[in-house]
């Protein structure tokens, strides 16, 4: 990207209010459009459980990098880095400002910092790895990748077979701990055209408002989106269904490895999604620590209050 234009970056935890924000503080003089930084919002046919902005929100507020990819579709924090910042020039180039917002920290701190040097992907052993994945479960491979690289594996959810395969592909491929080559990331942008803005909220109410917004995504008709992808052939083994909020549905067919089936148990299945959830808000707020030129701002209960405030930071910049 042109280090020339000015970037709003503002990020927080789940539920901790972006949409809103973004709404309220882009409804008057700004001219602005959204680049997500949400690696599930990326999916068509996931609406409910990705708390995708609605179409009339985005018919308001333009936004970018949703509905780009159907579930069975890989999707990286190199391929969220590349249309970001192809994104992000053609906003500045029609007169806007970009906003690059959302709630997965790896994708912004590659696109503020700049992605790793890890060596490239590796064909053959990725495939091996796969193959080990499914003979041996994803235990298995944890537990190797936590004598190789246990930082890694301590960032790494065992559900998340991508990042789990492609830090024990780095390992095999080189013999370094993918971790070990984060000091080697080179800066992609100058920090100065930035306003980064992290949104926090005191823990038992960011709990709360999970709580409240999971309730919602089941009111809304979670479980029918759900079941209409896996009527349309999605499961746990596409990337996107590994998603919270989906892969909380399934469960495995009795004696069939990587056979799944939609549990019946919708109040456990909710339970489940709000618990994740909560522990997923506790694992961004750690990684967001390690984002650098943070200016952090303490969300009330009125958006338009926080609205306010992270104006304020924003004209630093305009």
């Amino acid at each position: 990207m042109k280090t020339s234009n000015p970037v709003l970056i503002l990020f927080g935890p789940t539920a901790s209010g972006k949409t809103g924000i973004l709404l309220e503080l882009f409804n008057s003089s700004i001219q602005a459009e959204i680049v997500s930084a949400d690696s599930m919002q990326v999916y068509r046919g996931m609406d409910i459980g990705t708390a995708k902005p609605s179409a009339q929100e985005r018919a308001r507020l333009p936004h970018h990098l949703i509905d780009i990819l159907s579930p069975e579709q890989q999707f990286n924090a190199g391929d969220f880095v590349r249309l970001a910042n192809k994104a992000c020039e053609e906003i500045a180039d029609r007169g806007r400002l970009p906003v690059v917002s959302g709630g997965t920290g790896f994708y912004l701190k590659n696109f503020i910092m700049g992605l790793s040097t890890a060596p490239p992907s590796n064909k053959e052993i990725r495939a091996a790895l796969k193959k080990e994945l499914q003979e041996k479960g994803a235990v298995t491979l944890m537990a190797e990748l936590s004598a190789v690289d246990p930082v890694s594996a301590g960032r790494i959810h065992i559900n998340d077979e991508y990042r789990l395969l492609r830090a024990l592909e780095v390992w095999r491929s080189c013999g370094q701990p993918l971790s070990s080559f984060e000091t080697n990331a080179t800066k992609a942008h100058d920090l100065s055209r930035f306003v980064i803005i992290g949104l926090s909220r005191p823990r038992e109410e960011l709990y709360r408002r999970i709580n409240l917004r999971c309730a919602d995504m089941f009111r809304q008709g979670l479980a029918d989106e759900v079941r209409s992808l896996y009527e349309a052939g999605y499961t746990p083994n596409n990337p996107g269904l590994r998603a919270i909020g989906y892969r909380e549905f399934f469960v495995e067919a009795e004696g069939e490895r990587g056979k799944w089936q939609i549990s019946r148990d919708i109040n456990g299945v909710q339970a489940l999604v709000a618990q994740n959830s909560r522990r997923y808000a506790k694992r961004q707020i750690t990684f967001f620590a390690g984002i650098p030129s943070v200016k952090w701002i303490e969300c009330g209960e009125s958006e338009a209050h926080t609205a306010k405030l992270v104006k304020q930071e924003l004209e630093t910049i305009l």
